[in-house]
């Protein structure tokens, strides 16, 4: 049986690392998988970090530059999506003129202990 859910929030925050997130699913009771959008305003690079989970970027609009590791610069536009292995450092800077906005999935979900500044 299926089972809808609300959003985990509808208020998009504004973090330490530079961007704004908005939670859509992150629930203690479904540990597997988390789901929030973030967006990058022009210009703007985020803080280098990685995280203790598995992570990937689903771009839905705007235009970015994602430094993963020591791998050289990936471009990313609409529809391209990143893996982004547990531990491995990194950060995006929205290359546009518009602001970024991805999907960040977590598998499994994100906690804030998952989180470490390298910046």
């Amino acid at each position: 049986m299926a089972d809808k859910s609300k959003p985990a929030s509808t208020i998009e925050v504004r973090t330490g690392e530079r961007c704004f997130i908005t939670e859509l699913i992150n629930d203690p009771g479904t540990p597997e998988v988390s789901v929030a959008r973030c967006r990058v305003e022009p210009g703007v690079t985020t803080q280098l970090h990685n995280l203790s989970v598995i992570e990937w970027y689903v771009v839905e609009s705007g235009h970015g530059e994602m430094r993963l590791g020591d791998d050289p610069p990936l471009r990313l536009s609409p529809g391209d999506t990143v893996m982004i292995p547990a531990g491995a450092a990194q950060q995006i800077t929205n290359s546009g003129g518009d602001d970024l906005v991805f999907l960040c999935v977590c598998v499994p979900r994100f906690t804030s202990d998952c989180y470490t500044s390298l910046g």
